[in-house]
């Protein structure tokens, strides 16, 4: 069986663009967010992770779920699937690179192949739903 690579993202959608960000040493893009810690939920996941990658606080009160998305992982060995499951959610405080983020950038569905092929399915989906410019 493939390893499954569990991760939790943050879509967060702006003037038809999408945020994303580049970690120190990575060559693409990525939806804010990441791996599951222990036996985190999924809004536990995204608050730690968009808190570390991006130096605001989610609002448990206005997350909801975009859609979970499967695809091979980018960079990881042959056969490797990142299931990504994704959630919108307003924040408080400032966007700002952490220290383990080299770029942050707002993305148009022109800027598909920067991103990995799990998030190109979420590209994919936001620009037929007309969300994605």
């Amino acid at each position: 069986m493939a390893d499954l690579i569990d991760t939790v993202a943050w879509v967060r959608l702006e003037g038809g663009r999408i945020l994303c960000a580049r970690p120190r040493g990575k060559d693409v893009f990525y939806i804010p967010g990441g791996k599951r810690e222990g036996a985190e939920t999924d809004l536990q996941t995204l608050v730690r992770e968009v808190a570390e990658e991006l130096t605001v606080a989610i609002r448990p009160d206005t997350v909801t779920h975009v859609g979970t998305y499967h695809a091979e992982a980018h960079g990881q060995a042959p056969g490797a699937v990142v299931r990504m499951a994704c959630y919108a959610a307003d924040y408080t405080g400032t966007l700002a690179a952490s220290s383990e983020i080299e770029e942050v950038d707002w993305f148009g569905y022109a800027d598909r192949d920067r991103v990995p092929p799990v998030d190109q399915v979420l590209f994919d989906d936001l620009h037929r739903d007309g969300r994605l410019r």
